[in-house]
């Protein structure tokens, strides 16, 4: 981090130079990723004590950390603008005036074993001191660019000595006009209330515990009129406030919602009291890709590139595999063989989890990442137990099961009577390449279309390259169906991914099989290349995935697909074998069920932000979110059955609006 003098830093910020550094003495961290209207500080964040201080201080680490505010600083990280004060109260307080900011005594404690000299505390008021020059530049620079500025003034309190119920949030406004900024307060407060935390009540007040009666209140009463500064005081409910230990997933819960609260009540408040037509709170974070974060991103990127699923899954022997079985389907059962993993699993993990997290202050961008990493920690379980009793264990950690709705839809579908025959199947392997080379030209997008002898589906997507299984037929509405969906969303989705800052979209979010089938799916129904033998075959994988996973055998689960469904045994042995590859894979009842949640999706809010990579719609309010700080592109390309006149099949509908 750069060390700059107080000189160097009132000149950044006079010149709107966005910058992160501390002061050369340390006693203040600055982070200023972008100019916005709105401050955070965390003053009493720090623990800090000099060196000449120490052995004159009459209290342990321990009493003085359990006076001071740990992790007020984290809870800010994600803003644009963070005043991080790093030096221990017991210093100097920041939130007392000049002269009477050294304790002798604090809390009935006496502080120091002698008196400290005139120098010594001339050296801590120097600092105290400092900080208000930065803080004054700062807000004078914001006003005079904006008209206005907000101030986030972050503390926490101990609340176990005090004998009442005391809220988990206390808005201090007794220096505060309370009449002109009424509507702000009342915001604030309303939103901190909705803040849910694991296994607490969240409650918020104001002027309960403390008023805000602080000096940094009162400076910036004294010397900014267009300035509103919110003293928020935290119960310690994210620690053990006697032992000192803190409880991590507390603290990224607070990082998190303090992160989404702030800046909507900040984008509300300069919506409301700006020439400004237009605001989000996306709009008031930082625009530009914090390093961080493109660090962390390219070291993922490195080390997990080649772990592809279906490559391992895959099985190599699959037409002999079915020759041998359809040959014998009472007693034969197929024995798959796979590719070899050419990584180090154990490796694998260790470099995973090394990657520097932590160091993301952006508190969504950092639990994505924290649960990418979590997934590919899974998926490497996942390849390396294939083809062993281990494996069906590791799918149903990576993708889960059918539950008993996403059964009753199935059955709800493949109860329905056929009323019209498929077009017979006269488009040949070759065709189908050149006309899936066809449609990539209409797109304009650059790939490799080529024919394959190992696949299971009648066509994929690998990266750039659509493979084509060289032993299938088509008929034209079936083609058109893999079209819009292995090309429409599948590379579409890797074209646009590879347009973007962030390759960690064309490794994948966690739960992009579930989204990513879902709108593949989706984009058949609405290019009218949807027919119900279609929608049956989602409902027959959703079938043998629960067979197999209540251990029923191969033999069993391809005889009830068979005689109980009235399908092929071509068909039969496909779904059978998806369902079984690997040991048991549980991917394919994802589809039926990414269907249902696109469906709902589509209906409901626009989809753009799905199509930028290999997404989740878990992930959808950030990826929104980055869109519109422009730290990802918009997609470049869109399916284009969403632009497409409605031809759907009225029937196929119907029963798309029945599925739950």
């Amino acid at each position: 981090m750069l060390q700059l003098s107080e000189a160097e830093v009132l000149e950044k910020i006079q010149q709107l130079v966005p910058f992160e550094a501390q002061l050369n003495d340390g006693s203040l961290t600055i982070r200023i990723s972008e100019y916005q209207p709105y401050i955070a500080t965390a003053i009493h964040h720090g623990h800090r004590l000099r060196g000449d201080l120490m052995p004159k201080c009459l209290l342990a680490e321990e009493e003085r950390y359990f006076e001071e505010d740990p992790f007020t600083g984290d809870f800010i990280s994600s803003l644009p603008i963070v005043l991080q004060g790093e030096d221990s109260r017991y210093e100097y307080d920041l939130n007392r005036a000049p002269e009477n900011c050294i304790y002798d005594e604090a809390w009935g404690k006496p502080v120091w074993q002698t008196p400290l000299s005139d120098d010594e505390r001339a050296v801590s008021l120097a600092k105290h001191n400092c900080y208000y020059r930065i803080l004054a530049c700062l807000i004078d620079t914001l006003e005079s660019k904006f008209g206005l500025c907000l101030l986030y003034d972050i503390h926490s309190y101990n609340y176990q000595r005090i004998e009442r119920d005391v809220p988990v949030f206390n808005l201090g406004t007794k220096q505060v006009n309370t009449r002109r900024w009424r509507k702000e307060i009342d915001s604030l407060v309303g939103k901190l209330r909705n803040i849910e935390l694991p296994n607490i009540d969240v409650t918020a007040e104001v002027n309960d515990v403390f008023q805000g009666m602080g000096y940094q209140a009162s400076f910036v009463k004294t010397n900014f009129a267009n300035t509103l500064i919110m003293p928020l005081e935290v119960k310690k409910v994210f620690m053990d406030e006697e032992r000192g230990e803190s409880f991590p997933l507390v603290i990224e819960k607070l990082r998190a919602d303090m992160k989404n609260v702030l800046t909507e009540h900040a984008a509300e408040t300069i919506l409301r009291r700006t020439k400004v037509k237009k605001l989000t709170s996306s709009h008031v974070l930082a625009s530009k890709l914090p390093r961080e974060v493109l660090k962390l991103d390219r070291q993922l990127f490195s080390i997990a590139r080649g772990v592809n699923t279906l490559s391992y899954i895959n099985p190599l022997n699959i037409k002999q595999e079915k020759r041998r079985f359809l040959h014998r389907p009472y007693d034969y059962q197929p024995d798959f063989t796979y590719r070899q993993l050419n990584l180090d699993p154990f490796k694998f993990r260790e470099q995973l989890y090394r990657l520097p997290v932590e160091d993301i202050r952006d508190a969504d961008i950092q639990a994505m990442y924290r649960k990418v990493i979590d997934q590919l920690a899974v998926r490497i379980d996942l390849l390396t137990s294939i083809g062993t009793e281990e494996f069906l264990y590791n799918s149903l950690r990576y993708y889960g099961q059918p539950d008993q709705n996403d059964i009753a839809n199935a059955n709800f579908i493949l109860h329905a009577g056929e009323y019209s025959e498929p077009d017979e199947e006269t488009i040949s392997a070759q065709e189908a390449i050149e006309a899936f080379k066809q449609a990539a030209d209409e797109y304009g997008m650059k790939c490799k279309v080529a024919g394959s002898k190992q696949l299971i589906a009648r066509a994929m997507v690998s990266g750039r390259t659509i493979k084509v299984n060289q032993g299938a037929k088509f008929n034209r509405k079936d083609l058109d169906a893999l079209i819009h969906h292995e090309l429409g969303v599948h590379l579409v989705t890797s074209a646009n991914a590879d347009l973007q800052p962030l390759k960690v979209l064309k490794l994948g979010l966690p739960g992009n099989t579930h989204s990513q089938e879902g709108l593949a799916i989706l984009c058949e129904h609405l290019s009218g290349s949807f027919p119900l033998h279609r929608l049956k075959t989602l409902a027959l994988r959703v079938i043998a995935v629960d067979m197999m996973v209540k251990g029923e055998s191969f033999n069993e689960t391809f005889h009830v697909l068979k005689h109980d469904y009235g399908i092929s045994n071509d068909q039969a042995f496909t779904v059978t074998a998806r369902a079984y590859r690997g040991g048991g894979f549980t991917k394919d009842y994802l589809y039926l069920k990414g269907l249902k949640d696109a469906l709902y999706a589509y209906a409901s809010e626009d989809l753009t932000s799905m199509f930028i990579g290999k997404t989740g719609f878990e992930f959808k309010p950030l990826l929104d979110e980055l869109i519109t700080r422009e730290i990802l592109k918009k997609p470049a390309y869109l399916p284009k059955a969403l632009t497409m006149k409605d031809t759907s099949d009225p029937i196929i509908n119907y029963l798309l609006k029945c599925i739950k």
